[in-house]
This record gives C-alpha cells, structure tokens and sequence, in this order.
C-alpha cells in the first residue's frame, strides 16, 4: 500500500462494525463466515487480521447504524466528485438518536432540545424538508439562538479545516426520530455552508 501511495492517488477506507451488529448480520443472511462457523470466536480473529489494514486506513466507518442504502449514499457522499482540487468535501447528516447515533462524525450536536413537531397534527405527517415544519421550528428564539451558534462555530472551524488540509468533515445533527427537526436544521446548515469553498452533500438517514 506504500508502494501503491507513492505512485498513485490511494486511498484506505476500512468498514467495521459492532460485534453484536455482525453476528445479527450473518444470522440474517445465513452466510458463512469465511474463517468457520462459529462466529463468535471467528470475530476476533478476523479483527486481528484485518488491524493492519484497519491502523493504515484514511478513513474509517463504523457502519453499524446503518441500513445497505444509506451506507450507500454516505459512500457516494464522501467520495463524489470534488468541485475543485482544494474543496474540501462537508456532509450534513441528519438522523434520529432512537435508530442509533452515527460512529463516523467529526461533529454532533443534539437538538432534541426544540420544539418539536412531532406533537403538532397537522405537522406530524410532514418531513423536516418541508417549508411548514421548518418556519415552525425557527420561529422559536431557542432555534434562532442555536443557529446563530453553530454558524458561529463553523465559521471559526471551517477555515482552519481547509488550511489544514482536511479532506473530509462528517457534520451530525440529532433529534429523536430523525424525521423533523435534525432535516430542518442541515438543510438550513447546507444552505448557510455554501459560502465556502466546499463540495456539500446532505444524508437524511432516518426521515420516513
């Protein structure tokens, strides 16, 4: 791999997951595990081989709360084609903390803290994407003050990530189910980050 590096654009990304994540896995699809039949003591062994590859990796991705499709659009979010050879490539992932907390970010903020609309019928059966639930989480002075912040906070980061060369920053944003307002507040995110010089992409996981 040091070899290949020297040469070439190389790049080392290393899947891993939970030990209780994989041995649901296998139950499920009923394959056999490569190094025998018990899993549980193969595990192990198979981590041991791997950590070679694993201590060398670029990037690693715990890709235990993760379904095959969003594994998916993370991947192409990442690795899509970069805008400029400079840009530095953000992506905003909302998500729902009772589905599991994402293992992949450079930042998390919960914002289980605001009103949510998930106790509003009329909204209840509306994503987070949708202008009526997003005016009525911003309405509030606490989602204003809390935008103002993280902006804040970004402003301050992103340039230092860029001079330093930072490929990749993995931004989460949690609330309970994912479905309004963790959506709500990365898409008023990606709208504010285009300011920069990065290439943006946005995962709603768990938005029904």
């Amino acid at each position: 791999m040091k070899n290949l590096k020297n040469k070439y654009q190389t790049e080392i990304i290393f899947l891993e997951a939970e030990e209780d994540i994989l041995l649901r896995r296998f139950k499920e699809t009923r394959r056999p595990h490569p190094l025998g039949r018990n899993i549980e003591k193969v595990i192990p062994v198979e981590r041991k081989r791997l950590s070679v590859l694993r201590e060398n990796a670029d990037r690693i991705v715990d890709t235990s709360s993760f379904t095959p499709h969003q594994l998916r659009q993370f991947i192409r979010s990442l690795y899509a084609l970069q805008k400029t050879k400079q840009a530095m490539t953000v992506v905003l992932i909302s998500f729902g903390f009772k589905y599991g907390t994402p293992q992949n970010m450079d930042l998390l903020f919960d914002v289980r803290f605001l009103p949510n609309p998930n106790f509003v019928n009329k909204l209840k059966p509306l994503k987070g994407t949708d202008k009526r639930v997003s005016d009525y989480v911003f309405k509030k002075p606490e989602s204003k003050t809390f935008m103002a912040k993280i902006k804040d906070l970004l402003d301050f980061l992103i340039p230092k990530y860029i001079e330093e060369g930072k490929s990749y920053l993995t931004i989460g944003i949690g609330c309970t189910g994912g479905n309004h307002r963790s959506p709500a507040i990365a898409e008023k995110l990606l709208s504010y980050l285009r300011k920069y010089p990065v290439d943006l992409n946005i995962v709603h996981r768990d938005m029904g």
